[in-house]
């Protein structure tokens, strides 16, 4: 299957660069393949498609705040992390920006009290890379990191994207980009399918690096998938 089988023109004006303030009021296009019809509602139509007794499974997964910016001791060269995966301890894969930039044996800080030893290279261009700090590592991650907003948001992270770039039901700390299918769920909505006897069901799959990274190779079929947990 080649890749440019599935060229088709999205204009840039139309890639929200903002979340809607009210999570459920995005559009949602309902297609009936037997009608051969298409519908233009908002997501908070989507109950009038579910039946008492359906079963509703979101992913559970909460996103990182995996980005990290900092130096590179010895040189106060700009380095940029974004966490893929902790592979155990403090160690954990990362990808790195500029790559050239950063060897085994190499140090960046974040702060004074947050450093990161380059251990090893990995796959497909990432580094391997051990954390050095003080307190909790998950507590100084959410002190220094940032969301990691795909790259089709041409804008920095905020501090609302904290919120808005989670899922209402996120639980498991562990990716590195929303399950974005869910994003529009409310508390309330879901309250509405329970009272109308739709069962909800959760699982946690980290969505990975993949998510970021282009298909380069001209047939798809030979495209190198990341590992999600």
């Amino acid at each position: 299957m080649k890749i440019d089988e599935f060229d088709y023109e999205l204009p840039e004006e139309l890639i929200a660069q903002q979340p809607s303030a009210q999570r459920d009021k995005c559009r949602l296009m309902v297609i009936d393949r037997e009608k051969e019809t298409v519908e233009h509602r908002h997501f908070y139509d989507v109950l009038e498609y579910l039946k008492p007794g359906d079963c509703l499974v979101m992913n559970n997964s909460k996103v990182l705040p995996a980005r990290l910016f900092g130096e590179k001791e010895g040189t106060g060269a700009k380095v940029e992390f974004l966490l893929i995966r902790r592979l155990e301890g403090d160690v954990w894969e990362t990808m790195v920006k500029p790559g050239k930039r950063l060897k085994p044996g190499d140090w960046v800080s974040f702060s004074d009290s947050f450093r990161a030893e380059i251990l090893d290279y990995g796959e497909d261009g990432t580094r391997i890379a051990a954390f050095h700090y003080e307190g909790i590592f998950m507590e100084r991650l959410e002190e220094l990191g940032r969301m990691p907003l795909p790259p089709y948001i041409q804008r920095e992270s905020t501090a609302e994207d904290r919120d808005m770039y989670q899922t209402v039901y996120c639980k498991e700390e562990g990716s590195v980009a929303a399950p974005t299918a869910g994003l529009h769920f409310t508390k309330e909505l879901l309250a509405k399918a329970q009272e109308k006897g739709i069962r909800l069901a959760y699982v946690t799959l980290h969505v990975g690096i993949g998510t970021f990274r282009p298909v380069k190779c001209e047939n798809i079929e030979a495209h190198h998938m990341h590992i999600e947990e």
